[in-house]
């Protein structure tokens, strides 16, 4: 045989034992199989366990900044918001979260956090809140929390570890609850949507996200007890009013109002769902 065809015959040798080696391996092998929903949410736990250390959670940038706003005299008045009633005394900060929403007698409404806030900077400051409800959210991509996000990040945190405990018991507070309940139930817009639609029954989910069903009292503690939170996903820390306020994006629903009627009633019923829920904030999810 001539050196040529001998190497030659030897390539294809050695690629058949190659093509043997590798169909032995592959039958010894078992195929891999599908992961399923518990893998996901294993996974996804485990995840969250990573981030979810405060000394890594940039969330807590945003608390810092927001005790730094309250503290510091600003606005027309050159005032601080420490002399800011949330609704357990004027100055009061702590635990004054976990009451909220809830009926303040001095604007004859129900308010939550952030309108209860915006209305502080207003009064107590002379600060005009409009440019602020106008863009009340940081983009997203790592932008810093505007100052409304902050200042609600910081009075949150002042009830980390506690329950939700908003009583609800004034007439002005059952006709939020109940405006709420109606909007959460309410169907319109282009796809016929309404709240419940994603959060009516257990194991719903969008792409790798486990929807929360309210009509669980774990699932709604769980979820409304870790808002605000800093969102991987925008690297942006985000407040129950861009929660709601998305929630209406995503159903293509006309824009709703930044700290209106409509998300004030919402918050209202859903805190209210979650009452006993303990309060861990800034919290971090996807």
């Amino acid at each position: 045989m001539s050196p040529g065809l001998f190497a030659l015959a030897r390539t294809v040798v050695t690629a058949a034992s190659v093509a043997v080696t590798l169909s032995i391996a592959t039958a010894q092998t078992p195929a891999p199989q599908p992961a399923t929903e518990e893998d996901a949410d294993k996974l996804l736990e485990k995840y969250r366990a990573m981030i979810s250390d405060p000394m890594s959670n940039p969330g807590y940038l945003a608390v810092d900044t927001g005790e730094t706003l309250w503290t510091t005299a600003r606005g027309p008045k050159n005032a601080t918001l420490e002399t800011c009633d949330l609704g357990k005394g004027p100055g009061t900060v702590d635990g004054a979260y976990a009451e909220l929403p809830r009926y303040f007698a001095d604007v004859g409404r129900v308010m939550d956090a952030e309108s209860r806030i915006l209305w502080c900077m207003e009064t107590i400051q002379g600060i005009d809140t409009t440019p602020i409800r106008k863009k009340p959210f940081a983009s997203s991509g790592g932008n810093p929390a505007t100052e409304i996000e902050a200042l609600v990040a910081y009075v949150a945190n002042k009830s980390n570890g506690m329950k939700y405990a908003a009583r609800m018991e004034h007439p002005k507070e059952r006709e939020a609850v109940a405006l709420g309940e109606a909007l959460f139930y309410r169907r319109s817009s282009l796809n016929d949507f309404s709240c419940q639609t994603c959060h009516g029954q257990e194991g719903q989910r969008i792409r790798l996200q486990t929807l929360p069903f309210f009509d669980s009292p774990k699932a709604a503690q769980a979820t409304m007890g870790t808002w605000p939170t800093y969102r991987v996903s925008q690297a942006s820390l985000r407040t129950m009013q861009h929660r709601i306020w998305d929630c209406y994006w995503q159903m293509r629903m006309p824009d709703v109002g930044y700290a209106s009627e409509v998300t004030v009633a919402l918050a209202a019923y859903l805190t209210k769902k979650a009452e006993g829920g303990t309060i861990e904030v800034p919290s971090i999810k996807r």
